[in-house]
């Protein structure tokens, strides 16, 4: 079947965000078991763990799940500039207890490894950030019997992912958290909001729309459908669930969000990123244009929100959160996949109701 029909098919239209850092594979399987789409956020796992995370999410549901990528290209930055950053960081290591780290030999999993260990493991979906694959790696991908999913923040963007085959777009708001996924135009041309982003590309192609971004309940799964998206992905709505992998710090910081507090930011790692503001990124965003490119910058701060997570300083950790933080509640993933669904009915019907007067 083709990728619509596959999304009809899920019991529920809701595909759960891979979040690197956030979302574990029980998340992901209490997701699809629930009726929606768990994730698995692959971007940061070696190519030889790729394949038994994937068996193991497979040995613990027989429902589909998709499986994300980052598609990076590879980082070789002069001397000059790793010891930059460094001295940059070396402040916060010293504030935090830590060492300052030497500088790596390798700043990120390969992505052509990390690609054809995918290819091997044929997820149902293989979804993909920060760039575009080429027609023979997504012609790779269908062989292997995988749909393949691309994220655009502009419809320049999901012009591209259509134009290689891709199965479907997953329109990026600029309300999401996390990384920005875009990479056709600058952060500042990109933001382009889930409403006018998920309309826009829908009027631009056939490909079936996945809508992500600010949305938070079931009245925003409803809104998005009604706007013509094929489905929706949540991140941010799934951060307090009992499932979470986010550090106690992080989640205290959730807990007491604001109603307007994140900001986007490139401080923590080279690669601009909706998050709880803090220290951090309020004191480095002097320089921050100044930070090596991703994923330079987040390796080098790997250790330093590693050291704040033990510690219990949220103040040095990437916060990573969705304007719509506020609304984010706790309970079990598959849950409240159900109850959303059942929200997004009843506001469906009261709809309804009001414009049929």
């Amino acid at each position: 079947m083709d990728f619509a029909a596959f999304l009809r098919a899920l019991p529920i239209p809701i595909l759960q965000a891979p979040m690197v850092g956030a979302s574990s594979p029980e998340m992901a399987v209490a997701v699809s078991k629930a009726g929606g789409l768990g994730a698995l956020g692959a971007g940061g796992l070696a190519p030889a763990d790729i394949e038994p995370a994937v068996a193991a999410l497979r040995a613990a549901t027989d429902r589909p799940f998709g499986v994300n990528l980052f598609i990076n290209p590879a980082a070789r930055p002069g001397a000059e500039v790793v010891d930059g950053a460094l001295e940059r960081l070396a402040p916060w290591y010293a504030e935090i207890g830590a060492d300052l780290p030497a500088a790596p030999n390798d700043f990120a999993p390969g992505f052509e490894g990390q690609f054809a260990a995918l290819v091997r493991a044929a997820p149902a979906v293989a979804s993909f950030t920060f760039s575009i694959l080429t027609q023979d790696q997504v012609d790779a991908l269908h062989a292997a019997g995988s749909y393949v999913v691309g994220t655009a923040t502009t419809v320049a963007e999901a012009r591209a992912w259509a134009a290689v085959g891709a199965d479907g777009i997953s329109a990026q708001g600029s309300e999401a958290g996390g990384h920005r996924g875009h990479f056709l135009a600058e952060t500042e041309s990109s933001l382009v909001g889930t409403m006018a982003l998920v309309a826009t590309i829908r009027a631009a192609v056939d490909t079936p729309v996945i809508a992500a971004g600010g949305i938070m309940d079931g009245r925003g799964v409803a809104a998005a459908l009604a706007l013509g998206a094929n489905a929706v992905q949540m991140g941010t709505a799934f951060l307090l669930a009992d499932q979470t992998a986010v550090s106690a710090p992080w989640r205290s910081a959730l807990e007491a969000a604001g109603d307007d507090p994140t900001r986007l930011t490139r401080a923590f790692t080279g690669r601009h990123a909706r998050g709880i503001e803090n220290r951090f990124m309020a004191q480095m965003r002097g320089v921050e244009d100044e930070v090596p490119a991703y994923p330079v910058q987040n390796r080098l701060t790997q250790p330093l929100r590693a050291a704040a997570a033990k510690a219990g300083q949220a103040e040095m950790l990437s916060l990573w959160a969705g304007q719509g933080v506020r609304l984010a509640k706790p309970g079990d993933a598959g849950e409240m996949v159900g109850k959303w669904w059942e929200e997004a009915k009843v506001a469906s019907r009261d709809l309804a109701e009001r414009l049929g007067q």
